[in-house]
């Protein structure tokens, strides 16, 4: 039997690495962990309890919605796809709104919020035989990881993948706005103090934007055999 492994994904927003991080689940019969669907779903929390105002809000009132809190991954059959469930209610339809797309960046960067998650996210690990996709995967919550991937991909092929998903939903938002909110969430995801997007050293960098779907999940399929046969070669030679 082969041993099950922790494969960490990280990357820029949408540049793939959701979509790369469910068929390799899929393929390795693995978890898939969302942790992107993590933030935003403290996001969604944050603006039901309208915590915002503007872009100033105060995070000491909402630190004690944070100290139960619970999140469950779940398969759905009859959608093909992992929801994420809050506190036992499934939000994965809500988090994907722009509202919550315009805030989670502003939540991402709150060290008590990442503390906590941080903590969630390392515990999903214990059993190791998952996939997890973020921003600081390789570089902070999985180091350890035997496989590390970072996803990258031109602004305006990014910038069109996400039009034409809220496109898809029947949600009004011109391309301009939509990149213009990933240049945002670019400049927050790469500069923001604690834990910002960086390619770890020892990780395999993907770009994108002129690769298939089914060929990055077929680049990656080869990595994780090369390291199971690398992995029965040290233990014979051992």
């Amino acid at each position: 039997m082969n041993q099950k492994m922790i494969i960490a994904i990280d990357g820029y927003s949408a540049s793939g690495k959701s979509t790369l991080a469910q068929n390799l689940s899929k393929k390795l019969k693995y978890t898939y962990i969302d942790t992107g669907a993590m933030y935003r779903s403290i996001t969604l929390l944050a603006i039901r309890k309208k915590m915002f105002h503007s872009d100033l809000w105060n995070i000491t009132n909402f630190i004690p919605f944070l100290i139960n809190i619970n999140f469950q991954f779940k398969w759905n059959n009859k959608l093909n796809r992992t929801d994420i469930f809050i506190n036992k209610e499934n939000v994965q339809s809500e988090i994907r709104s722009i509202e919550v797309s315009n805030k989670v960046s502003l939540i991402a960067r709150i060290p008590e919020i990442r503390k906590k998650l941080t903590i969630i996210q390392k515990n999903f690990g214990n059993k190791k035989g998952i996939v997890m996709d973020g921003r600081d995967i390789g570089s902070n919550i999985f180091p350890q990881s035997e496989l590390k991937i970072f996803m990258k991909g031109s602004i305006e092929v990014r910038s069109y993948r996400r039009f034409e998903y809220f496109k898809k939903k029947g949600k009004k938002i011109s391309y301009e706005e939509v990149k213009k909110n990933l240049f945002y969430r670019d400049m927050m995801d790469l500069y923001r103090r604690i834990s910002p997007l960086k390619k770890p050293k020892d990780s395999i960098e993907i770009d994108s934007t002129l690769i298939s779907t089914e060929k990055q999940l077929n680049m990656v399929v080869q990595l994780i055999e090369n390291i199971r046969l690398s992995n029965r070669k040290n233990k014979n030679y051992i």
